[in-house]
């Protein structure tokens, strides 16, 4: 059987699903709801001065009958006392101490308000700190979060100043409104951090209603940025956790956060060097039962591949990250159609037709045969025909077998390659639609 068992920068838990910093970890009740049913840790909801939340917070982005593809909030960090905060955080790592505890934290740019709240934290007996510097709104405006996250020089410094007193891991929480958020891990690093998580939410307007021209979610017919989660960040998450593992001037734990709900979701974070995996939104939509499917279907995967622990697994897929200028331009593909299986829609057709290369001939509906075929000559391998394709595996991609070696741009350019004869002649042609029907 799988390991799922978990050290991330010296904190253990049973397994690397963590509840992440948000609404499902604002309570005792909830926290110790969610380890019963097999969650393995727990980031509690941001702690600091309380504030004053509003009461309209959430919007969401629907993909067909799918709700909640993406989601968003303007709601800020706990607005319940700090020390009710810690009370509770003490209790739930007292009644489930083999259990990830983590303290997100968040307060005013002083050195000393940062000892201070450190030091109450700790007496708690949380396993680790996690210092939000992420919150894209609200508590940006107040020179906190995301205000901090974009500034390396004072993540860097906040950073130190945590380091000062703290005796338990401290993980930076990154936000992804930056350019390159290299530079902001780096800093953190720099500063003395023993992890970082990432992502925090994406600086995003949700919709407006287009019958009262209120942004959504409205607030008395107004709204604010919020952040953006959900299944739908999960791309730019992957990403982004890539080039933050993939830095050497990096090195240290990542807590994985953005879009995971299945535990494909979490394989693919792992895979791209993620030692666990926070989820919020899926919780707020399913709850935390999904924990159930998380664990056994990572467990069972791994047994199936022959992964004892999780470090079989984490960062395999780092080394197949590469820049474009890197990837093999003498590799060739070709759609093909298995004609059992398609359903005549010709979807496929228009897509390309209209939105790629013209490479989709369509053919006499009359005859009862095909109504559409590959025209190999025009062919560039997009994939478009097999993602928009509604039947699964009726359209592939196929490799086409030539005797070149493979060559990259940069060496392609610096002349010490060759294009194989179908690179070169898309390199050298210029297509049309009349010409190739």
């Amino acid at each position: 059987m799988a390991d799922l068992r978990t050290n991330f920068a010296g904190i253990e838990s049973p397994n690397p699903f963590w509840l992440a910093s948000g609404p499902p970890t604002n309570t005792y009740g909830q926290v110790a709801k969610a380890f019963d049913q097999g969650w393995g840790g727990a980031v509690w909801k941001t702690i600091g001065e309380p504030i004053i939340n509003v009461f309209s917070r959430y919007g969401s982005v629907d993909l067909g009958a799918n709700r909640m593809m993406g989601f968003n909030n303007i709601e800020l960090i706990s607005d319940r006392p700090i020390a009710g905060n810690l009370k509770e955080i003490a209790e739930v790592k007292r009644n489930y101490p083999k259990h990830a505890v983590i303290a997100s934290l968040m307060v005013e740019s002083k050195q000393k308000a940062w000892h201070e709240i450190v030091k109450q934290t700790e007496d708690t007996g949380a396993d680790g700190i996690e210092l939000n510097f992420g919150c894209p709104h609200g508590m940006s405006e107040r020179g906190m979060g995301s205000a901090v996250g974009q500034v390396p020089d004072y993540t860097c410094q906040i950073v130190g100043w945590v380091k000062e007193v703290a005796t338990i891991p401290v993980i930076v929480k990154l936000t992804p409104n930056v350019t390159d958020i290299t530079y902001i891990a780096r800093a953190a690093v720099k500063g003395g951090a023993d992890a970082l998580s990432l992502i925090n939410t994406i600086n995003s307007i949700v919709g407006v209603d287009l019958t009262t021209f209120e942004p959504q979610p409205s607030v008395a017919g107004k709204s604010s940025h919020g952040g953006y989660c959900g299944p739908a960040v999960k791309p730019i998450a992957l990403h982004l956790v890539s080039a933050v593992a993939g830095d050497a001037a990096v090195k240290i734990p990542i807590s994985g956060i953005g879009g995971i709900a299945t535990w494909r979701d979490a394989a693919e974070f792992i895979a791209l060097g993620a030692g666990t995996l926070q989820v919020c939104t899926a919780v707020m939509h399913y709850g935390f039962r999904i924990v159930e499917d998380l664990t056994d279907g990572l467990s069972n995967w791994m047994d199936d591949r022959g992964h004892r622990t999780l470090a079989d697994v984490r960062g395999r897929a780092l080394p197949r990250v590469a820049k474009w200028e890197d990837l093999d331009l003498n590799y060739h593909l070709l759609a093909h159609i298995d004609q059992d299986k398609c359903i005549k829609c010709e979807l496929c057709w228009t897509a390309c037709e209209d939105g790629a290369h013209q490479a989709i001939r369509r053919l006499p509906r009359d005859n009862g045969g095909p109504v559409v075929e590959i025209i190999e000559e025009a062919c560039v391998g997009c994939n478009l025909c097999a993602a928009v394709c509604p039947v699964q595996e009726c359209i592939t991609m196929r490799k086409v077998p030539n005797d070149y070696a493979p060559v990259t741009w940069k060496e392609y350019a610096a002349g010490k390659g060759k294009l194989a004869p179908r690179s070169e002649q898309f390199h050298t042609a210029t297509w049309s639609p009349s010409a190739k029907h």
